[in-house]
């Protein structure tokens, strides 16, 4: 498995963004990945130096089309948090 398996894709919201100043960027990830591996991922593909790195697993909502009903996909979030000497990430600052 590679780093960029376990790196799905950023997560673009205003919540994410006010975390952009303070080094926090939030991804959504593999479901079965661990905090180790969403560190060295991160390490890996954007060259920082990680601190830390919360997760959140979210079930999929509830959506009725007519009379039929399902779920959204089910994922997990990560935010990481970049140690205060590393560089930031070049592809939110762009966004900011």
């Amino acid at each position: 498995m590679t780093a960029y398996d376990i790196i799905i894709q950023p997560i673009l919201s205003e919540k994410s963004f006010d975390g952009i100043p303070d080094k926090k960027y939030t991804f959504k990830v593999l479901k079965s990945a661990t905090k180790s591996q969403i560190k060295a991922a991160v390490e890996q593909i954007f060259g920082v130096r990680v601190e830390k790195v919360n997760t959140v697993n979210y079930d999929g909502k509830l959506k009725r089309m007519g009379r039929n009903e399902g779920r959204r996909s089910a994922y997990k979030k990560a935010i990481v948090t970049l140690t205060a000497e590393s560089k930031a990430i070049e592809f939110f600052e762009s966004l900011a």
